[in-house]
């Protein structure tokens, strides 16, 4: 033996027997790996001393039974150990999980509490013209402009300021029937007879009450009366104060009792509309206090009242309108600006409140998961009421003050769960099969058709 083959002799040997006992150690004993919680002892105990949950096939996942045996390829079923401790499973219902796994998936808790939920709900809104403060002008008469004294739109005006003259004939006859009328009565007061003497009087008070209800001023009638003079044209008035927002006539133009000549905004107070999400709504009344901020205006929000919440949504945007009223004497706010609405919702004092995290939503459930010490968990129903907004919900049913419950990776211990339901019914269905004939070895065996399909 030269000096080569000693050298190899010597690396080769003791590696060799490390590895013969190592493969020794593994194969000769089939639960060696009595570490891993996925393993039954020999006596189909687990190392924790509890019992296989069920029995699976290693090739199969599908193929579950409750007892040990041998899959449809002739494999020993791989038992499934539950991963809790103290050498019990959890309840029906429960979760049950070892420390270190809790710590592994970074299980994170929190009781339940009291705490005063409160919300802001914001907005676009949107300035608008206060509909109450918005009159139209119209003539009551037919007759033709002579001259328009406003002339265009955005021009204040006051409160009975001239607008126009109108040139009707229908007028300008009324009025020569007033001074007949007067003339009347005068020619009639000394009479002897009270039914001529009333008569004269009936008739001009008669005149003077249709001129009154063509919007002719009582100023105008009386000095017709003095002076004797009539009026070819009728001078219509600003019923309000404010600002001309249209103009529909123009110097010249024929006029018709149904033509809106002018419409005039008073803008001394203003509207703030906005659009709110049905799932606002419950937190808003009238009355709450607003504020409304222009980044565009000086002097920070405009604080005003909530006077208006709609009673119907909107159906293609599915919110429902609400109003703000402001001062605008100082006429910084005009309508169609667009500032942010913010409106503070009255707080709903010492509710039972959870995270938004601990919620699970599953579609048709929700779930908050509880941990009931020592490992165990139990996932509830729970019934969930106002959003505060900012990572809060009011719990009407489902928990208690002072329940512990899952903050962080509680996804995980409800699919376990849903995990351990699924294997129940795999388990029954399993039940309620043909049961399996036994080889002689006494293990049970799955029923396999024959080849020839019989």
């Amino acid at each position: 033996m030269n000096r080569n083959q000693l050298l190899i002799w010597i690396v080769v040997l003791p590696l060799a027997v490390t590895v013969g006992w190592w493969g020794r150690t593994l194969f000769s004993n089939p639960d060696g790996a009595v570490d891993m919680p996925a393993m039954a002892r020999a006596d189909g105990l687990c190392p924790n001393g509890a019992a296989a949950l069920y029995w699976k096939a290693p090739m199969d996942p599908n193929y579950v039974r409750d007892e040990p045996g041998l899959s449809p390829m002739g494999m020993e079923l791989v038992p499934h150990c539950p991963r809790g401790g103290g050498g019990a499973d959890a309840v029906e219902g429960q979760v049950l999980i070892d420390s270190p796994t809790v710590q592994n998936i970074g299980v994170r808790t929190m009781k339940v509490e009291r705490r005063d939920l409160a919300r802001s709900v914001r907005a676009v809104g949107r300035v608008a013209y206060d509909e109450r403060r918005v009159v139209h002008v119209h003539t009551k008469v037919q007759g033709w402009v002579e001259k328009l004294l406003i002339d265009f739109v955005g021009q204040k005006v006051e409160r009975g300021e001239p607008l126009l003259e109108i040139y009707s004939p229908e007028l300008v006859a009324t009025q020569e029937e007033l001074l007949l009328a007067a003339r009347y009565r005068e020619d009639t007061e000394a009479s002897p007879f009270d039914d001529v003497r009333g008569g004269g009087e009936s008739l001009l008070e008669t005149t003077k009450r249709r001129l009154a209800l063509w919007d002719i001023p009582e100023r105008d009638i009386e000095r017709l009366i003095e002076t004797g003079e009539v009026q070819r044209t009728l001078t219509l008035y600003a019923p309000a104060e404010g600002v001309v927002t249209r103009l529909g006539v123009r110097s010249g133009m024929e006029v018709q009792p149904n033509l809106n000549l002018y419409t005039i905004a008073d803008l001394s107070r203003v509207w703030v509309l906005a659009n709110v999400y049905e799932y606002e709504l419950p937190w808003l009344e009238v009355g709450q206090t607003s504020s409304v901020e222009l980044g565009y205006l000086p002097g920070g929000p405009m604080e005003g009242q909530l006077t208006y919440i709609a009673p119907f949504l909107d159906p293609n945007t599915r919110t429902a309108e609400v109003r703000l009223e402001l001062d605008n004497s100082a006429g910084l706010l005009k309508p169609e600006m667009f500032g942010n609405m913010v409106i503070e919702a009255a707080p709903r004092p010492n509710v039972l409140a959870i995270p938004t995290e601990a919620v699970i939503r599953s579609g048709r459930r929700t779930i908050a998961v509880v941990s009931l010490g020592e490992g165990r968990f139990e996932p509830r129903d729970v019934e969930l009421g106002l959003d505060s907004g900012d990572g809060w919900h009011e719990v009407r049913s489902g928990l208690a003050d002072g329940d512990e419950i899952v903050v962080s990776s509680q996804f995980l211990i409800d699919s376990e769960s849903n995990l351990r339901e699924a294997m129940k019914k795999l388990l029954a269905a399993g039940q309620a099969a043909s049961p399996p004939s036994a080889d002689a070895s006494g293990h049970s065996m799955p029923s396999t058709p024959s080849t020839d399909g019989r």
